[in-house]
């Protein structure tokens, strides 16, 4: 990272910080992981200042993006989670505000890793970069540096085999 850009970096925490944690909506551990994945995006060379903007403005707006694909990365695990409990159980009752219900969400969260360590581990791999990750199939092929058709394969071959693992009571396949 060059030496200007990390000053301004730094110059700029405090409001960044400030920032961050407001786009996590006062959630002062979301806003410091949000801030730390905006610097890592930085430092890999994911974002770059094309000077379009004022650095500041630039700045805020990768944290705010962060943010929300992190938001986007929560609300996926949720709904995929939630999914598989309903698949799983169809009568129980999909209440998300109920604290009990919270409990038992978080219960399955770690029922549904558990059985992500089942699966084959293509197939793991895949449902962890578009799960976990938020990657679109194509940007997962990249990542695995395999074809979009072997991805799509992995991804709809492991959601089934997660599935049925999910539905075994004891996930002891």
């Amino acid at each position: 990272m060059d030496d200007t850009i990390a000053d301004r970096l730094e110059s700029l925490h405090r409001d960044a910080f400030g920032w961050a944690l407001h786009c996590c909506g006062g959630d002062r551990g979301s806003a410091e992981d949000i801030l730390q994945n905006a610097y890592l995006k930085v430092a890999a060379g994911r974002v770059c200042f094309a000077g379009r903007s004022a650095f500041k403005t630039w700045w805020f707006g990768v944290i705010r993006l962060t943010a929300l694909e992190e938001r986007r990365r929560r609300r996926s695990l949720e709904t995929l989670v939630a999914g598989f409990l309903a698949a799983c159980t169809p009568d129980a009752p999909q209440e998300r505000t109920d604290p009990s219900r919270q409990v038992e969400l978080g219960d399955e969260a770690a029922r549904l890793r558990t059985a992500l360590k089942k699966l084959p581990a293509r197939q793991a791999e895949t449902l962890h970069l578009v799960f976990y990750q938020g990657l679109s199939l194509d940007e997962a092929a990249a990542v695995m540096r395999i074809g979009i058709g072997s991805v799509r394969q992995h991804y709809d071959r492991g959601k089934t085999r997660l599935r049925d693992l999910l539905r075994s009571p004891s996930n002891d396949e």
